[in-house]
């Protein structure tokens, strides 16, 4: 997974075979992993996150958000909002 931003503990990125979706982040810490949508940022799926760490990960996605849009079109050349 190439990874656009590490947080405290947290890997986030994206997969390269998922352009035929929305814009989206993979979070990846230990063997916990979420899926969050980023227009709007909402939760898509979540393997083992306790829901309080879910709170704590979507904050940090909706405060990178614009900077993960831009690392998203950059990679797939495409112009999502």
């Amino acid at each position: 997974m190439p990874t656009v931003l590490r947080i405290g503990p947290y890997r986030i990125g994206f997969w390269s075979r998922e352009n035929d979706e929305p814009p989206h982040v993979h979070v990846r810490r230990d063997r916990y992993g979420a899926k969050f949508w980023l227009s709007p940022v909402e939760l898509a799926e979540n393997v083992r996150f306790p829901l309080q760490e879910l709170t704590i990960i979507r904050k940090i996605v909706e405060a990178n958000r614009e900077r993960l849009l831009e690392a998203w079109n950059e990679h797939f050349g495409k112009k999502e909002s």
